[in-house]
């Protein structure tokens, strides 16, 4: 198979939200916002994988639009 960069680095970045998890877990600082901490921030690799295998090629960038919007800042 051929190598994704995206999906990579969203394992990579899901490796590390695992870890602030724990951490934050540990440390019973803010157990709140680490459950959805985990939640959104394992999403992202869900949701690239996910545009990866659309229906079609009009499906993948909807798709990969939501992965992306839990990785800009909200205003």
């Amino acid at each position: 198979m051929k190598e994704n960069i995206l999906i990579d680095k969203s394992i990579a970045f899901a490796a590390r939200i695992v870890n602030l998890h724990d951490f934050l877990i540990k440390n019973k600082r803010g157990l709140t916002i680490a459950k959805q901490v985990i939640r959104s921030g394992t999403s992202i690799g869900a949701n690239i994988n996910e545009a990866n295998y659309g229906q079609s090629p009009a499906d993948f960038i909807p798709k990969l639009e939501i992965a992306l919007y839990y990785l800009l800042p909200h205003r």
